[in-house]
């Protein structure tokens, strides 16, 4: 590690990261470098963004080629990268329309926005609530960490915006009992990501789903982590039979060049007219075009099936761990999103596998997470779960002589 970057990231920057003490200067494909040349196989992909891997070609050659043609224009004026991928999300989804954002977040902002002012012309202004899920991450902006139910990231921030209703992940009694005439929508993650890798009854999705239609309520699905391709299908709510009124996503969808996207259906995004949202750099010619690349090369180049293949191999070596070593609680997820709960600190293996060459990280203190690039195979694999293994065999060895 070189001491001078260290040293002038943590004079000049806010401390609101704890960082890993490496700092990287390279990657390709699953790995990345440092700068004294050690090299780490990495199973955190940016948290979720590298579904391609690290300089991926597709994403090379589009910032090339586009950045040589227009970088920014505003969104005053049309651009054929935008209009494309626009076209290319609606007819790989159940969406009509396409907002385009610089986040996750801002994306979660419009959805919330969108769902408030559809509800305000059809209804009237005495909907406004939204229910959102204990354990849920929408976000660090004050309307998505109002709609986050953690309070570790609320911690602070009060007054918090008004208008969000909280229930359990799972629990459809426990959300009918909190709907009354103020509610508007739903918002939830089909897998809560941040939460810890938590995943939904067989049932839940499609209760709620029912729920929201018989109470005239919108169902907003946050796929900022778990879509494109992320659970062995280009989206996580594909698996459950169940299509919202709102979705929205991020993160992989460009693969590390950042980019939001808000969709739904015409009715619900009929309510935004021109002027009642906007972002400058939303959906920028030179985005818009690398988050073209990645999703043509996830839907033609076979990597979804490919993220379904290596996701239940994964999952298959994690629980032989598992039935190996008593830390670990409970293997769960889907396809290349899978959470390892022990039965202590999780932070302890994550220095450990980065010791031994190894990018991986913690949600919910107990619980590995485990993101890789969809392009990971076999044999990365393998590494990481033999390093695993004995790093939880030795921990477990030490913990008994005490």
């Amino acid at each position: 590690m070189n001491d001078k970057t260290e040293n002038t990231a943590d004079k000049y920057i806010f401390q609101t990261y704890s960082r890993m003490p490496i700092t990287l200067v390279r990657g390709e494909g699953c790995r990345v470098w440092d700068e004294a040349g050690k090299e780490y196989l990495d199973f955190i992909a940016g948290i979720a963004v590298c579904a391609l891997g690290h300089s991926a070609a597709v994403v090379t050659q589009a910032l090339v080629e586009q950045s040589k043609r227009l970088v920014h224009v505003s969104n005053l004026f049309y651009t054929v990268p935008q209009a494309e991928l626009a076209r290319m999300l609606v007819k790989h989804s159940f969406a009509d329309r396409v907002f385009f954002s610089n986040s996750g977040a801002e994306a979660n902002e419009a959805a919330i926005k969108l769902a408030r002012r559809y509800s305000h012309e059809k209804f009237g202004p005495g909907r406004h609530t939204i229910i959102t899920m204990e354990g849920s991450f929408h976000g660090r902006t004050m309307a998505t960490l109002s709609a986050t139910g953690q309070y570790k990231v609320q911690e602070g921030y009060a007054p918090l915006l008004e208008g969000f209703r909280f229930v359990p992940f799972n629990d459809l009694p426990g959300l009918e009992k909190a709907i009354d005439d103020t509610v508007c929508a739903v918002i939830l993650e089909p897998i809560q990501g941040e939460g810890g890798v938590v995943c939904p009854g067989d049932d839940y999705l499609k209760g709620v789903r029912k729920i929201c239609k018989e109470r005239n309520l919108l169902l907003i699905f946050d796929e900022v982590q778990v879509g494109m391709g992320r659970t062995g299908k280009l989206f996580a709510h594909e698996h459950f039979g169940v299509t919202p009124d709102i979705m929205t996503l991020a993160k992989a969808l460009g693969n590390g060049v950042p980019i939001g996207a808000m969709l739904s259906v015409e009715e619900v995004g009929s309510a935004f007219g021109a002027g009642s949202h906007a972002s400058t750099f939303g959906g920028t010619p030179l985005i818009t075009a690398v988050a073209k690349a990645v999703l043509t090369s996830l839907l033609e180049d076979g990597w979804i099936d490919h993220c379904k293949e290596m996701g239940i191999y994964f999952r298959d070596k994690l629980e032989g761990l598992q039935k190996k070593h008593p830390a670990i609680k409970e293997v769960r997820g889907l396809g290349l999103i899978l959470g390892v709960e022990l039965d202590r600190p999780g932070a302890p293996v994550v220095g450990a596998c980065l010791e031994k060459g190894f990018l991986v990280n913690c949600a919910q203190e107990k619980v590995l997470r485990l993101v890789p690039p969809l392009i990971v195979g076999k044999a990365e694999i393998d590494l990481f779960v033999e390093a695993l293994d004995g790093i939880i065999g030795s921990m477990e060895e030490s913990a008994g002589a005490e």
